[in-house]
């Protein structure tokens, strides 16, 4: 994780939410953020990771619920 992202996180208290996501959203996240050319977009990025990461329910601007959120599948 790059320095930078996990600063964000530490500042905005969210390292727990981050670390409650899948692996593959986290490093979702991270790919995406860092592959970025422009310092302007990854800020942007990692703006958007934060306000879903602290909204919740949220996923790449996509409706996401974890598993205990999630109907019964019985």
């Amino acid at each position: 994780m790059p320095d930078f992202v996990r600063q964000a996180l530490e500042e905005h208290g969210l390292m727990d939410a981050y670390a409650a996501r899948p692996n593959y959203q986290r490093n979702d996240y991270l790919l995406w953020i860092n592959k970025a050319k422009l310092d302007a977009t990854k800020a942007k990025r990692l703006k958007q990771m934060l306000d879903e990461l602290e909204g919740g329910g949220v996923y790449m601007k996509m409706s996401w619920k974890t598993e205990s959120e999630s109907p019964s599948k019985e």
